[in-house]
């Protein structure tokens, strides 16, 4: 095996981010680590790994970041309530990893100023009530918090209004201000993903679906037999917009190891290829079977690990008990949030948040915790997911908000540790663990658990402290050594420079447009422009009312391996979960954009286009948000263009 091979130098590519040199990679090399799923998870175990010099390939059977990593709170901080279940550990590994993360892509991810407002009777507030965010705000400095540089404050009434006006007059008596951080989930699991791959040579590979772990003549688990899905399969269809169902078997494009835990899991022994089986070594077949050799495989796949697990183990093990979580966004004219606050829900024991998005005009609300034993690739956002975020903002303002203001929503599971044997179950989602834990079978499958989404790059390296030791003698020296505390995601380099305003200038942009870009880009800023040279309509908005730039889906078609308008307008760019109608509207524009770089013909992209604008329409639909809510939503038409 080859020794560690040095880094390359800050902006060099070393690999490639082509999915189809990635696909023949697959097929030709020989692995030491074989990582199944594609969210936050699985792709720091991915660059861990590789930074280290092993020699690595991440599969994921959707598109990165398609699943919870896409479809979280968004926040990167320590978690005040996790203070009151006394989990100070958990806290203060967060907080320590909510600072790395500030210095290793501080282009994705930046401090965010949270308001907590104090309500009372008569211009008093309760007393335990105050002491108890006192002694919280406190203990988060104490543990952590104080690294981003500011400490908690407790404010007036005045000032706390000045940053949400629609604050209740009545009731609000004065507020806390402490800081946390925030960043675009989506983009942040790709920046990892393309950071392994181009910066320390892993091959990543997204619609690559595993049915079948591989094994040795002793019952060691070797790889993986994959597929490559035809990418006609991946494109929703307004009765099941989700892609295949699970129900057909381990074909479901959103569940990367087979049918959901909620169906029973597939016998393990239809699926487990024995080591001399074959197929068809051509990844180029849309339905063609190749084999993955890895000598270690990790299974990093959330929500779904018991699914993997069960194919290694024979048995569904239950250790996931999955949590439901909905937001909804709303336009920043009707909740005029200009920083985060923390809302407390009337009569629960919990809080939402309300958060500005950082570009444009959009604010969203969540979220809820619930159980959901419902299908895992398809968590439902209902009717009373909704009307209980609008009512938690509306024991808070003077100015509610109904549903007609609903523009965008998103629904996400969290894939938590279920209570071991002889633990109280609680009914509450919010009271169990976000905890991970790493654990090999019998068959050195190395299966990574829980967590969240600040802490996964801790929840990375003792998965590859994992694989180094099942490894042993094979590792190359020096693998014990984890490199991702200090290394920065690809487009950290050079930002200052790009933060001036003569850079903006220099490209030709007004000043916010240029700094949000380098907010999603970061020193990639210019390399993105420069494919609009000599095309002025693409500095023009990809989706109406909408930051992104239409050289943004050219980007992403050519360098982030988007492959769908569903690729593009939900996780490249953020627009269907913030502008719903408005992003279906414009799906035909984007599509014909992207017909030639996909080298698809008119009309198939507009079938795909239509496909996308039922399925965003449809989700409205189901939340109890389609037909009788607003105006914008009733006159979304498939294709049009404002």
């Amino acid at each position: 095996m080859p020794p560690a091979v040095p880094d390359s130098a800050p902006g060099v590519a070393r690999g490639t981010f082509n999915r189809g040199e990635a696909m023949k990679r697959l097929v030709d090399d020989e692995f030491d680590v074989l990582v199944i799923g594609g969210g936050i998870t699985g792709a720091g175990v991915a660059l861990d790994a590789a930074s280290r010099g092993l020699r690595t390939a991440l599969v994921e059977r959707s598109d990165f970041a398609t699943g919870t990593s896409s479809k979280s709170s968004k926040m990167v901080h320590g978690g005040i309530r996790y203070l009151q279940q006394r989990d100070f550990r958990l806290v203060y590994e967060s907080l320590h990893e909510r600072q790395r993360l500030l210095e290793n892509a501080p282009h994705l991810v930046s401090p965010l100023p949270f308001l907590i407002p104090l309500f009372g009777r008569n211009g008093v507030v309760q007393k335990n009530v105050a002491r108890a965010y006192s002694v919280a705000l406190w203990l988060y400095d104490v543990t952590g918090g104080w690294r981003i540089g500011k400490r908690h404050r407790r404010v007036g009434a005045a000032e706390a209004l000045s940053h949400l006006p629609t604050l209740r007059t009545d009731r609000l008596v004065a507020g806390f201000w402490y800081y946390d951080a925030w960043a675009d989930d989506a983009r942040l699991t790709l920046s990892i993903v393309r950071t392994a791959a181009l910066d320390h040579g892993a091959v990543a590979v997204n619609y690559t679906e595993v049915d079948g772990l591989l094994r040795d003549s002793s019952g060691r688990v070797r790889g993986a037999r994959v597929r490559a899905l035809p990418l006609a399969a991946t494109v929703p269809s307004p009765t099941n917009p989700t892609g295949p169902s699970s129900s057909t078997g381990p074909t479901s494009p959103t569940n990367p190891t087979g049918p959901s835990s909620s169906t029973g899991p597939t016998s393990p022994t239809s699926l487990t290829s024995p080591t001399s089986q074959t197929g068809s070594s051509s990844p180029a077949s849309p339905t063609g079977a190749f084999e993955v050799r890895a000598r270690v495989v990790v299974n990093a796949t959330g929500v779904w690990a018991d699914d993997v697990r069960a194919l290694d183990e024979e048995r569904h093990p239950h250790s996931l008990r999955p949590a439901k979580g909905i937001h909804v966004t709303v336009p920043r004219s009707k909740l005029p949030a200009d920083i985060a606050a923390v809302i407390p829900v009337p009569k629960d024991r919990r809080s939402i948040f309300v958060v500005p998005w950082a570009d444009g005009e959009d604010v969203y609300i969540g979220t809820t915790d619930t159980a959901w034993d419902g299908p895992l690739d398809d968590p439902a956002c209902l009717p009373e997911d909704v009307d209980y975020l609008i009512g938690a903002v509306n024991g808070s303002v003077s100015d509610p908000l109904s549903r007609d203001d609903v523009t965008g929503l998103w629904a996400g599971l969290r894939p938590l540790l279920a209570p071991s044997g002889g633990h109280h179950l609680s009914e509450r989602t919010a009271d169990l663990s976000r905890r991970h834990s790493v654990r090999s079978s019998a068959g050195g499958l190395v299966t990574v658990t829980g967590g969240k989404l600040t802490t996964y790059r801790r929840m990375a390296e003792d998965t590859v402290d994992e694989v180094v030791r099942l490894l042993g003698s094979a590792a190359p020296s020096g693998l014990r050594r984890c490199r991702t505390p200090r290394l920065r995601l690809r487009g950290a380099e050079g930002l200052a420079a790009l933060l001036e305003p003569r850079a903006a200038r220099a490209h030709g942009l007004d000043e916010d447009v240029f700094s949000a870009l380098v907010r999603r880009h970061g020193s990639e800023t210019p390399a993105v422009l420069e494919l609009a040279s000599g095309r002025p309509d693409l500095l023009q908005p990809l989706v109406p009312g909408l930051a992104q730039l239409r050289v943004e889906a050219i980007w992403a078609a050519r360098e982030e391996m988007a492959v769908t308008l569903d690729d593009v307008l939900s996780r490249r760019t953020r627009s269907s979960i913030r502008r719903a109608a408005a992003t279906g509207e414009a799906a035909g524009d984007v599509a014909e954009l992207l017909a030639g770089e996909w080298g698809r013909s008119s009309t198939e992209v507009a079938s795909e286009a239509k496909a996308f604008a039922e399925q965003v329409l449809g989700e409205l639909d189901r939340a109890g948000l389609g037909a009788g809510s607003s105006a914008e939503r009733r006159s979304a038409q498939p294709g049009r263009t404002t």
